[in-house]
């Protein structure tokens, strides 16, 4: 992995350690771990002329881990895997898209009372590092860029401690170039937006979620 690649993985970890030690108060100590899976939707101007995915691929793997600071504001370290592959009239491709992300989470339940007492909103965005890495033999297009997701969950309460979740996250890609490898015609390389929904389940490591309650 580069210099560079480093860099930003410790910046993400460094920032949520700082959120994280604003937390003071034990009844906001609100730790939760997340899994989810789903489809993805790339932007086919991500692509090479002439290259087109599936409008709709499988999977999309989600992992994180969430702590809420106060009621309102926690932040989220989250990894995803995807991949895609070719649409019918394109050359034949997949690729596999994994991501890291450092996110804000907001609850707006306190500005939103029309919500039934089980469900609960949270909005999130943040910065994040996406890795490219084509499969078969378009290996030596690899790459990898800075991201921006910015989404929404949606939970249900199963227990005081178990959540289901739907989650929509919208992923903008940030790369350095979008030139494209002429001698591959662009094969295996994707420089664009990701569109994801999942379906996942949310536990809390603290039983302690909804403390303020």
């Amino acid at each position: 992995m580069s210099p560079f690649n480093l860099k930003t993985i410790s910046c993400v970890v460094v920032f949520l350690v700082a959120l994280s030690g604003f937390a003071q108060q034990p009844n906001f100590d609100k730790w939760r771990a997340q899994f989810a899976l789903g489809v993805n939707h790339p932007a086919n101007s991500g692509f090479a002329n002439n290259v087109e995915a599936k409008p709709v691929n499988f999977p999309t793997i989600n992992l994180g881990v969430q702590r809420m600071i106060t009621r309102q504001i926690g932040v989220r370290l989250e990894y995803g895997f995807n991949r895609f592959s070719n649409n019918d009239n394109s050359p034949e491709f997949k690729i596999n898209y994994s991501r890291i992300n450092a996110l804000a989470v907001f609850d707006p339940l306190d500005y939103i009372k029309v919500l039934p007492e089980k469900l609960r909103l949270f909005f999130h965005g943040g910065p994040g590092l996406t890795f490219i890495k084509p499969l078969g033999n378009l290996t030596a297009n690899k790459e990898n860029y800075l991201n921006l997701n910015i989404g929404s969950q949606i939970h249900y309460d199963l227990s005081e401690t178990v959540t289901v979740f739907t989650d929509l996250s919208y992923l903008l890609g940030i790369s350095t170039s979008y030139d494209f490898d002429p001698a591959l015609a662009g094969l295996g390389e994707f420089k664009g937006n990701l569109l994801t929904f999942t379906v996942g389940i949310s536990i809390s490591l603290t039983h302690c979620y909804y403390c303020n309650k």
